[in-house]
């Protein structure tokens, strides 16, 4: 139980102290894939490109909006995933894949 306990105080954290670009960066990307997906049988490939995307996203902000160089921070945004915490990794496709998967079923039920 204590690893549940882990997970959600992480994705809890995620939520708690990213800043405010950065969780609508979330909420535009889990939206639009729970919108783009067809149905529920493709939510961890879903969820997998939408957390490629968002991490491209969070990329491209720190180049348009910090000024940062691409090279170097593409070489240190790679030495950083490396190191990553599984724990980190599974609590952001969580909280992408319950995001996705309700917008999804709202979206199927209201379309139909």
């Amino acid at each position: 139980m204590s690893a549940v306990m882990d997970v959600w105080n992480t994705i809890l954290h995620i939520i708690t102290s990213s800043d405010t670009i950065t969780l609508v960066l979330m909420a535009v990307v889990a939206l639009g894939a729970g919108f783009l997906m067809q149905e529920m049988g493709s939510l961890i490939s879903t969820t997998v490109i939408a957390l490629v995307a968002f991490s491209l996203l969070v990329y491209l902000r720190a180049i348009a909006l910090q000024g940062a160089k691409a090279g170097p921070l593409a070489q240190a945004d790679w030495h950083q995933f490396l190191g990553l915490p599984m724990q980190l990794v599974l609590a952001y496709a969580i909280a992408f894949g319950v995001v996705i998967a309700i917008v999804s079923a709202i979206r199927n039920t209201v379309l139909g």
